[in-house]
């Protein structure tokens, strides 16, 4: 029971809880992007609903990891983490960018077969972007620039 009680207050007191959460949105959006790229090169609409699949997870993760984040910047940088703002405004976009492509394709399940390809694939390669500008920025934050 002691090792419980440890794990716990280890997980929720001690260790910052963001960078159990932020590599979601990462590999998603990067697996969404390969995915898209995928059904693309093989006209495939198994592989295109991979690629639904993950931007839609992608979509919930980064509210976890944004929230997590907003939360360790208060904790342990006192609101003043470096790029904070910077990384609030692209998580947001992130955010925005994956729930809108998400709720677009599930409207409209025939997407990939019947609208603009390019725009539909270059959606997704932006939200992988997005993912990689915030982790680069995170990684400031950690060891400097």
């Amino acid at each position: 029971m002691d090792f419980l009680n440890r794990l716990i207050i280890a997980l929720t007191e001690v260790h910052p809880t963001h960078p159990m959460f932020v590599h979601f949105p990462i590999a998603l959006t990067g697996a969404a992007f390969l995915f898209i790229l995928l059904a693309w090169w093989r006209n495939s609409a198994a592989l295109e609903g991979a690629a639904f699949a993950n931007i839609a997870l992608a979509a919930v993760s980064t509210i976890a990891a944004g929230v997590t984040g907003y939360m360790d910047n208060l904790k342990n940088y006192v609101g003043d983490a470096p790029n904070a703002g910077a990384k609030i405004i692209l998580a947001i976009l992130l955010f925005l960018l994956t729930a809108g492509i998400s709720l677009f394709r599930y409207r409209n399940p025939d997407l990939f077969q019947k609208s603009n390809r390019l725009l539909y694939a270059g959606a997704y390669g932006l939200s992988f972007a997005i993912a990689l500008v915030l982790a680069f920025l995170g990684g400031v934050i950690l060891y400097g620039f």
